[in-house]
Order: C-alpha cells, then sequence, then structure tokens
C-alpha cells in the first residue's frame, strides 16, 4: 500500500467514525483523535476501527502491515461487531469468522475452547500478542475490556514461539486515547445476567491519558442452580513521554466463581426431553464451590531510534488462584433414572512472566524495500495443580435429591508441580518489489520444563524435559491496483507441551506444516474486505483428552492432518448496512498412531454463517434504529477422538436492535438462539454437554 493510499484510508477512517457516531450512537469503536494521522502514513492496529472491516492487524507480522499484504489467512472482529452481536464471551465473540467452531462445548464460564482448522484452540490464546499460559486451557477473559480480536489462522510459531498449527486468538485490550470520552450503562438478561459496565477514557494532558474499564455481572446459566459473579477492573495508560517515545501500561484483576454444567449421560440423550436435559443440575449446592481470581500486569514501550528505525517491548506478568470443586457423570442406570456421578477439586496456583522484545526498520536495496523485524520473545510458567477426583452419590433424574453428595476420599489424586522456561529470537523480512509482496521470517526456539508429577497410582515421576527447534515462513503475494492480491505461503510451528500425560510422561513438543494458497479483495470503490484461502496442515505429537480407567488425563495420538476451503467478508455500506459471513469446509483425519481414519473431535466438515445489521439514516423516520441478525450453521461432528460419539447438525438464528433514545442515551436488545433449539454441543465419555439456549440482553447506556 502506497503512503498517499495509507494516508487516505486513514483519514476516511477517521471521516466515517465522526458520520458513523451520530447513527449508531457513540460507539467506543467510533471514537478516533484525527490528530494521530501521522506523516508516515502507519496505522496503529490497535486503535478502534469504524464498522466492521478492519484493515490492519497487529497478530499476524507484529508490524501492522496491512491485511491485504499479508500472505496469510487473518480475521479481525471489531469492537463495534462485538457489541452489535452482544458478546460477552470469546466463544460468543467468534461465532461468525471463518475457519473456527466457536462454542464445541456448549458456553463454558472457566474457559473457552473454539477449533481452529479442526485443532483445540483452548491452548493457543493471546493477550495483546503474549499468550495466556494454562494446562487446561486459557481462563476466560471480560470481552467488554477488549478492542478487537484478532485470529491469525495456520502455524504462527516463528513470530510466537508456541501455538497449535490451527492459529493463535489475539485478545487486544482497550487502550487509552488523547480525546475524551465515556460510556456506563446497566443490563439485565434471560437466563439471569444482571450487569453493570464503565469505560471512561481522559485526556490529563498534552502527553498523558488514561482509561478504566469496569464490569459487574451477575448469571446464571441454562442450569439455573449455575451461577457466575464476576468482577473486572481494568486500567490503561498512555504517556507519550517524548515525540519519539510512548510507555503504555495495561492492567486489569478479574475476580469470578465460574462453574461448569456437569453434564447428562450419552444414555439419557435421545430418551428424555431435550429442553429437561439441558437445564437438569447433576451437581450438588452443598459441595459446588468455585473462586478464580487474575491479575494482569503490563506494558508496551515504543521508542523511534531514528526515522527508519524503532524498537518495541511487551511484557505481561500474570498471576492465577483458582479453587475448584464440580461434579462428572460416568452413566446410567438401565432404568434411565439413576445416574451415577463423581466429583472432582482442583486447586491451582500459577505465575506466568512474558516479555517480548523488537526491533524494527526499513532498509532499500534498489528498487526493492525490505520492513526488517528482529525479535527476542521470553516466557516463564510457574504452575502448582492438585487435581482429586473422587466418588459421589448417585442421583435421580425424576426426583433429585440436593442435600450433600457425600464425597468420598480422593480415590485419584494428582501434583504437578511444574516450570516451563521458553526463549526464542526470531527475524522476520517483508519484501516489496513494485507490486509484488514477500515475506520470509526465521525463528530458532529453547524450551526446558523442570519439576515433578505426582500420582496415587504411579507415585512421583520426574517431568524435566529440553527443547529445542527452528521454524520459519516464507510467503508471496501480488497486489493488483484494483485490490485483488493472489497469495502463497508455507509455516511451520512447534509448541512446547507442559505437563504429563496419563502415563506421567513428560509430553514432547507438538510440530506442525502447512501450505496455504489464496486470494483477497480490498475493493477500491466501497468499504469492504473478502478472503478465500485453501490449505493443508499436518500436526504432530497431538494431544487429546482421554478418560482411561475413571481417570482424566491427556494421550498424544500420534498425527493428524488438516484440509479445507475458508470463504470470508466484511462489508461497511454508506447506506447504513454492516454485513459479515463466512463458510468453511474442514476435512480431518488422524493419520498415525491411535484412531487411525477417523476424525478430529469437534470439527465439523461444513460451517456457515452471516450476520447483517442495518442503521436507519438520518432522512428517515426511524432515524437512531438500528436491526440486525444473524444464521449460524454447524455440520455433524465428533465429539471425541475415538469418534464415539456423533453430534447432529444445527442452524441457530440471532437477533439484535438498539435505538438512540437521545444523542447521548441509547437502548438494545439482543437474542442468541432466537427459537430456542435444544441441541447437543459436545458428547465424551464424560457425559454430554448441551448448547446455550435461547437467550435475552437488554442493556441501556450513556455515553458522553
Amino acid at each position: 500500500m502506497t503512503l498517499t493510499s495509507r494516508l487516505t484510508l486513514l483519514a476516511s477512517a477517521s471521516i466515517f467514525a465522526l458520520s458513523s457516531s451520530a447513527a449508531h450512537a457513540q460507539s467506543t469503536a467510533d471514537l478516533y483523535d484525527l490528530g494521530s494521522i501521522q506523516l508516515e502514513g502507519e496505522i496503529d492496529p490497535s486503535d478502534p476501527v469504524p464498522g466492521y472491516v478492519a484493515a490492519n492487524a497487529q497478530t499476524a507480522t507484529k508490524t501492522g502491515t496491512p491485511i491485504l499484504e499479508t500472505q496469510q489467512s487473518v480475521s479481525v472482529i471489531t469492537g463495534e461487531q462485538i457489541e452489535d452481536q452482544g458478546a460477552t464471551t470469546l466463544g460468543d465473540t467468534l461465532g461468525y469468522t471463518a475457519g473456527l467452531t466457536a462454542q464445541p462445548y456448549g458456553t463454558d464460564p472457566r474457559f473457552d475452547s473454539p477449533t481452529i482448522r479442526g485443532f483445540n484452540g483452548s491452548g493457543a490464546q493471546y493477550l495483546n500478542g503474549l499468550r495466556i499460559l494454562r494446562g487446561f486451557g486459557a481462563p476466560s477473559f471480560e470481552i467488554y475490556s477488549l478492542e478487537r480480536v484478532e485470529v491469525l489462522k495456520g502455524p504462527s510459531s516463528v513470530l510466537y514461539g508456541s501455538g497449535i498449527p490451527g492459529g493463535i486468538i489475539n485478545q487486544v485490550q482497550k487502550r487509552a486515547q488523547f480525546v475524551d470520552f465515556g460510556e456506563a450503562g446497566v443490563g439485565v438478561g434471560d437466563p439471569k445476567a444482571t450487569e453493570g459496565f464503565v469505560d471512561w477514557n481522559h485526556n490529563y494532558t498534552d502527553n498523558f491519558a488514561a482509561r478504566f474499564t469496569a464490569v459487574a455481572r451477575d448469571s446464571e446459566e441454562d442450569v439455573e442452580e449455575l451461577t457466575n459473579q464476576r468482577g473486572y477492573l481494568g486500567v490503561a495508560t498512555r504517556w507519550d513521554i517524548t515525540d519519539a517515545t510512548t510507555l503504555q501500561f495495561l492492567g486489569s484483576y478479574q475476580k469470578d466463581n465460574p462453574l461448569t454444567p456437569a453434564g447428562v449421560p450419552h444414555g439419557l440423550i435421545g430418551q428424555v426431553d431435550d429442553e429437561d436435559l439441558r437445564s437438569f443440575y447433576v451437581g450438588d449446592p452443598t459441595d459446588d464451590n468455585s473462586d478464580r481470581e487474575t491479575l494482569n500486569l503490563g506494558f508496551e514501550l515504543s521508542h523511534d531510534l531514528n526515522e527508519d528505525w524503532s524498537l518495541n517491548a511487551g511484557y505481561r506478568h500474570q498471576r492465577f488462584d483458582w479453587d475448584y470443586t464440580g461434579f462428572y457423570v460416568t452413566g446410567v442406570a438401565a432404568d434411565n433414572d439413576t445416574i451415577s456421578r463423581g466429583g472432582s477439586t482442583q486447586d491451582e496456583e500459577s505465575v506466568t512472566d512474558n516479555l517480548d522484545v523488537r526491533v524494527q526498520g526499513s532498509v532499500w536495496a534498489g528498487n526493492t524495500a525490505h520492513d526488517l523485524l528482529f525479535g527476542l520473545d521470553v516466557r516463564r510458567y510457574d504452575v502448582k495443580e492438585v487435581v482429586d477426583f473422587m466418588y459421589a452419590d448417585d442421583i435421580s433424574y425424576s426426583d433429585p435429591q440436593y442435600s450433600g453428595a457425600n464425597l468420598t476420599a480422593p480415590w485419584y489424586s494428582s501434583i504437578d508441580d511444574l516450570v516451563m522456561d521458553q526463549i526464542g529470537v526470531y527475524a522476520q523480512d517483508e519484501i516489496s518489489v513494485g507490486n509484488w509482496r514477500g515475506s520470509v521470517a526465521l525463528r530458532h526456539d529453547r524450551a526446558k520444563q523442570t519439576g515433578t508429577s505426582w500420582n496415587n497410582f504411579g507415585g512421583e515421576s520426574d517431568a524435566s524435559q529440553s527443547d529445542e527447534a527452528t521454524t520459519g515462513r516464507v510467503g508471496v503475494s501480488y497486489v493488483f491496483d484494483n485490490g485483488i492480491a493472489p497469495y502463497a505461503s508455507y509455516a511451520t510451528s512447534f509448541d512446547p507441551e507442559v505437563g504429563s500425560d496419563i502415563d506421567g510422561n513428560a509430553l514432547k513438543p507438538t510440530e506442525g506444516e502447512q501450505y496455504e494458497l489464496g486470494v483477497k479483495w480490498e475493493p477500491t470503490t466501497f468499504n469492504g474486505f473478502f478472503s478465500a484461502a485453501v490449505y493443508d496442515l499436518t500436526q504432530s505429537n497431538l494431544s487429546a483428552n482421554v478418560e482411561e480407567g475413571g481417570v482424566a488425563g491427556t494421550r498424544q495420538i500420534g498425527e493428524v492432518t488438516s484440509k479445507g476451503l475458508e470463504l470470508e467478508g466484511s462489508v461497511d455500506l454508506d447506506n447504513g448496512w454492516n454485513i459479515r459471513g463466512q463458510y468453511t469446509w474442514n476435512e480431518t483425519e488422524q493419520t498415525k498412531g491411535d484412531n487411525v481414519g477417523n476424525e478430529m473431535p469437534n470439527a465439523p466438515a461444513h460451517n456457515a454463517s452471516l450476520w447483517a445489521n442495518y442503521g436507519f439514516g438520518n432522512d428517515s423516520a426511524l432515524e437512531g434504529l438500528r436491526v440486525g441478525g444473524g444464521i449460524r450453521y454447524i455440520g455433524t461432528r465428533f465429539g471425541d477422538t475415538a469418534n464415539a460419539y456423533e453430534m447432529e447438525d444445527v442452524t441457530l438464528l440471532d437477533l439484535q436492535t438498539s435505538y438512540d433514545v437521545t444523542e447521548d442515551i441509547a437502548v438494545s436488545l439482543n437474542v442468541t438462539n432466537l427459537t430456542d433449539v435444544a441441541y447437543v454441543a459436545n458428547c465424551g465419555s464424560f457425559g454430554c454437554y448441551y448448547g446455550d439456549g435461547r437467550t435475552v440482553q437488554a442493556r441501556m447506556s450513556y455515553k458522553w
């Protein structure tokens, strides 16, 4: 993209943001500081985006390269789209994104586990470009605090050091802006979802601004006995120390008590009414317990060394503490009424430190431009986790009694006391020659795990392990003057696994490689972005959750392949329409190890969705009204690696409307799963889990 076109794009976005605010209240996604236009034409990919169409992404190259010129599939879910769809979880946010199955287990308030190109994405989640580390899925993060969510599909180890070959999900927090604005609101919902939220930004001086984001929410699930009280506080500051140096602080504290449904036995599916099963409570209020705290403290530093070179650094310190007691089911008796169940407790404490330092600059060689990036990435994950499994009394489906489940002493106990250290160095060269674009990147990682794993069956084992790997990416594209850019790329991945398998053996690193061909189109006559991609990727040493002898654990199942086609498009039209649609075809197969020939779990062959939103203009009698809705299709899929449990396909409808009561006050209503379809999202040896029923959420907000 030329300098002139970049400046034109940024100026157009700023003007569009101002005009959009009149028709769409004053979304924080519409707030731009017009003074941020820079002579070099760079667009900060963490800035708010008006509408649904993002031209740049932070995640793919770490340099803010336009998505059109990036030789890999990238999806950006903007703040305005998140707001329009009323999303409160990461799964809600990703429901209209190509290549993903957003909620394969239904809504689980503990953590999000979307699949990306057929691979479990619970361990592939990042916050502000730094990995959220946890052995059994990244803990859920408050969606209201996010400016956008970016999904980079395909292997990404060359810049991030670790991650599944399917891709990574990067959640970008709201940043302080040099303009005053604010929002305060309340909401109510069914199932119960009472909330209050505040987002306030203040420009204190010419070079210092701060932003405070807070949420208090009390919610319940389709199983009304399971509730979650969440409190969240986020603080972001920006200090332009000099014209060349900017320091941003990003901090958050989240306290909640999420509980997940225990599921229902597979034997009851089809034997009992689905709506009744969806709301059935298998646990017991005497024993169910959850207490979770997450603290994140970090900074981002940017310093211009000269006109061509800059230094950037990002750091985050995370403390995570979770005490949990929940239930699971193991089967149902021949009477189709007596459900056998067990309980589990988990005491987990972890500390994670992430540091990423980069030097970025541009050089010319004849008529060839090289945008160079050199980086050092260091992380440490220190975790101690105690897990116990216990027997519990049976419970009757027709006449459940909730007076204590008589949990026994643990029949299975495990203790992991582990430290994972990883350091990587990487280099990237983005090449421009006329309309040609190319990229070459290389990285070398060393990872070391120390500590012990213990369980009462096998005793203590040494979990120490050292691994190292070199990963890379190469891509080429041609950007036509009409905004069409075909591309090809090859990338590899490496992900050191934390912990041990069900037999007590240290987990081996996963390795992956992908070939991808695609074409992107950024129209020159209207605001839109379209992409199509075909890919072929392979991963070895894939980990899967298994249950053997009543014990849950991890098994590395061998090699798997994933092939597919992804079509995706977003459009913001001047007449008030915002549209986003996608279709995904994905074929997965386990090719080595256990279950050869089987599909991957939670990987439907077909997935499609379409969302449209219309805002009535100033010349309409319905000025200030926005209406929208969407349709989501999830194809048939299996719930486990053995393909023993198959789920039917499902089609879901969503609706949204909002109205600007005054210039400052707006009301909105979101309804997901409008027809209240009761569908099984996942089944496995530990039971079956339903997707969300009809969810209604009404909000009123005041913006200034």
